[in-house]
């Protein structure tokens, strides 16, 4: 009991260096014990939403799982690596006939141009060898022609009138198979004389009155025209009757 007396001074001093202590209130304590009896009773529960759909995400987290479950780097079994094998060598076999019709294409339409060349360059150059081969003929009887001319001059007016008798008749029959030759190629001489005037084939190129001839007719042929397979190749010059 005096050591219970002789402490209370001490301990009374050890207090004072402290600071009074605080004390809880009743209502505090309540307060303390009866808050977590409330939270625990009533908890506050908090829901998120996603405006995403979830199954990308399962989608992606079973192909995870089927990826992770197959081992990386495992051998092909041998059934595999020869359908693998068989299929390349299907796939090479195609790619070579391909290229192989590819330049076979290449090739006959390169032999295509040369040879639409070659049949263009000859059409320029032998289009007319049919016609060349006809008017050699017409050469031939020009020479004929010039070769009934005589060397020497006549002695006499009936000899000399005889030699150009011949030779006009010579003329004549050149010109008769010169004529032929053109039109055997669709090329006629016409002469509109005594027709009526046509601006689409005749060239005026003189008009003057004439009482006893119809009017707009021609009267005259200045130069023959010619007609290439019915096609107006050169007007014929002609002189027309005006009575107006």
């Amino acid at each position: 009991m005096l050591r219970q007396f002789a402490s209370a001074p001490a301990k009374a001093a050890r207090l004072a260096v402290r600071g009074p202590r605080a004390t809880p209130t009743f209502s505090a304590a309540r307060q303390a014990v009866a808050a977590p009896a409330f939270t625990s009773a009533a908890p506050t529960r908090q829901r998120w939403y996603s405006s995403e759909s979830d199954a990308p995400k399962a989608d992606a987290a079973g192909e995870a799982a089927k990826a992770g479950d197959a081992p990386a780097g495992e051998p092909l079994s041998a059934a595999d690596a020869a359908a693998l094998r068989k299929d390349l060598e299907a796939k090479t076999k195609e790619v070579i006939d391909w290229k192989d019709k590819y330049v076979r294409s290449v090739a006959d339409f390169r032999n295509l141009q040369d040879r639409s060349a070659r049949d263009m360059k000859n059409a320029r150059d032998f289009a007319i060898t049919s016609f060349a081969k006809d008017l050699v003929d017409t050469v031939d009887n020009f020479d004929r022609a010039l070769g009934m001319a005589p060397e020497k001059a006549a002695e006499s007016v009936e000899a000399a009138a005889k030699d150009l008798t011949s030779m006009v008749d010579g003329l004549r029959m050149v010109e008769t198979v010169l004529l032929s030759t053109l039109k055997k190629h669709g090329l006629e001489r016409f002469d509109p004389d005594g027709e009526k005037f046509n601006p689409n084939e005749h060239e005026a190129t003189f008009m003057t009155p004439m009482p006893d001839k119809e009017h707009n007719t021609v009267f005259h042929t200045q130069q023959k025209g010619f007609k290439l397979n019915g096609r107006v190749l050169r007007a014929a010059k002609v002189g027309v009757v005006t009575n107006k």
